[in-house]
């Protein structure tokens, strides 16, 4: 009898396992990437609602499952994603599966720590693909897409010199302050993560006009985005294949090391090739521990700054680091302004973009530049324009372009007045001639 049932077991299987996968691979498919925050109010402050709309808002309590096979607009939402990662976007995916090895264990101990369902990680799969350098139009940025307001709501520091946004432990930390957030809000992660896609304000809206009580009761109305109703289902479908890839054909998968590390204060700044150089590694492994960093050295504006080293590797740094010259440590090139220069004609001497040496010299905006003034500018052949500079500058050329059209349009309505004026005038001149 005990044979005959481990027998039968497999048969089982055979038949009533696998017809679901197959027909989630032949499901159809309507988008060729996944969604990634594409309008500024993906993310909206939660102080910014009225507190009667947060006290009011619904209270589902619920525990973190895929529970959602009673809802056949669910069912099929997920079985489109499932295609979609498997077959459209299957190099794709591949590489972000390989990727995750890199920051799964230090991202879910986050998570974790923080009272936040660790399943809740491949959200970053979604947004990101597990890629810290990942830039949306809406100037989303790093492994949990923040948009800039948000990132420093919860604590994330933005300038020129670093953006924290694309540190896996700093944005990992306030990404599960915020889902957790909202999360007290709803009572609901399905929610919660819907709001992390929509804004909160947009979720309580759709809660309210619906009478809805779930998440799942939101897919049948016209009160959140096609993106919003799509965005649960295809996170439960990557976290599906990411927690058993080879069911869904993921054979080969090779898996990047998990980040390994020693962090370290220095008190000054210091040029990323010399930290390589101390540690005896090379510069694109510091990067990638230190992927926050946007220049060419740690961020000279603060009084000490926390680094990440190669494990093992953090006595080796001060050893080597205590028989370098201090001015050889940190490389800043200096310009002294001579009689008549401007910003634009530095510039173009230098081949440094205006912005660029607005930003570095902490200057809101042009100002007029006196003979034999410092000018900090970066050091020659160790700077590189990042997606965040370049959307600054063409935002600052529109800005200016657009300044210089209302000067025109303004100059032409003077001018307009004027002339009307003047014939105003003139005609007068001649009625009273008559009159006289």
């Amino acid at each position: 009898m005990i044979r005959f049932r481990l027998l039968i077991l497999p048969f089982i299987i055979l038949v009533f396992v696998l017809p679901l996968y197959a027909s989630d691979i032949n499901s159809s498919i309507n988008q060729d990437t996944p969604d990634t925050p594409d309008t500024p109010d993906k993310q909206s402050i939660i102080s910014s609602l009225p507190e009667e709309k947060i006290n009011n808002a619904p209270k589902i309590v619920e525990d973190y499952s895929y529970n959602y096979s009673y809802n056949e607009l669910a069912v099929e939402a997920v079985k489109k994603n499932i295609t979609l990662f498997t077959e459209r976007m299957r190099e794709k995916f591949s590489l972000w599966l390989s990727r995750s090895g890199k920051y799964l264990e230090l991202m879910q101990g986050i998570l974790k720590e923080k009272d936040v369902p660790e399943e809740i990680v491949f959200l970053s799969l979604i947004e990101s693909g597990f890629n810290p350098y990942a830039y949306s139009p809406a100037r989303a940025a790093g492994y949990w897409q923040f948009i800039a307001s948000t990132a420093k709501r919860y604590g994330l520091e933005i300038n020129w010199w670093r953006d924290e946004r694309r540190d896996p432990v700093k944005s990992t930390v306030a990404a599960a302050n915020y889902l957790n957030d909202l999360y007290d809000m709803f009572g609901s992660w399905n929610l919660a993560m819907a709001a992390y896609n929509a804004g909160e304000g947009r979720i309580l809206k759709a809660l309210n006009r619906s009478k809805a009580n779930d998440y799942w009761a939101l897919l049948n109305t016209g009160y959140i985005r096609s993106e919003t109703k799509d965005y649960v289902p295809k996170f439960i479908a990557a976290s599906l294949i990411a927690n058993s890839p080879q069911n869904f054909g993921f054979e080969d998968l090779e898996y990047h090391s998990p980040l390994s590390y020693d962090e370290l204060t220095i008190e000054t700044p210091v040029d990323l090739e010399v930290i390589a150089e101390c540690t005896g590694t090379s510069l694109e492994a510091i990067k990638e521990l230190n992927p926050e960093l946007r220049r060419w050295c740690t961020p000279p504006d603060v009084h000490e700054y926390t680094l990440r080293v190669p494990a093992g590797k953090k006595d080796l740094f001060f050893e080597n680091l205590s028989q370098i010259a201090e001015e050889k440590r940190f490389s800043m090139d200096i310009y002294k302004a001579e009689k008549g220069d401007t910003f634009n004609k530095i510039s173009k001497r230098t081949g440094v973009p205006v912005q660029v040496i607005l930003e570095l010299n902490s200057l809101e905006k042009i100002i007029p530049i006196k003979e034999g003034t410092k000018i900090n500018l970066p050091p020659k052949g160790k700077f590189v324009l990042d997606t965040g500079d370049r959307i600054g500058i063409k935002k600052a050329a529109f800005k200016t372009k657009k300044k210089s059209s209302l000067k025109a349009k303004d100059l032409g309505t003077r001018k307009t007045i004027k002339k009307a004026s003047f014939k105003q005038q003139k005609k007068t001149q001649k009625t009273k001639q008559k009159m006289i």
